[in-house]
């Protein structure tokens, strides 16, 4: 038998963690990949792509679309 130690980590970003992801974003150093963008009638569309492991990146619910 091997030994191993199963470790359970959550991130908790706090407001210094994320103010600095926004100045590395907005310095042009993260790039965050958006693979597509739904609007909010389109949730259902956005789950079902989710679910089928398709997604690249991120996929966005845009109220505004």
């Amino acid at each position: 038998m091997v030994s191993q130690k199963l470790v359970t980590y959550l991130a908790r970003p706090d407001q210094a963690d994320l103010i600095a992801i926004g100045e590395l974003i907005a310095a042009g150093k993260v790039t965050p990949v958006i693979d597509r963008r739904y609007g909010l009638s389109e949730v259902d569309g956005a789950l079902k792509y989710l679910q089928a492991k398709h997604a690249r990146g991120k996929v966005v619910i845009d109220p505004g679309i």
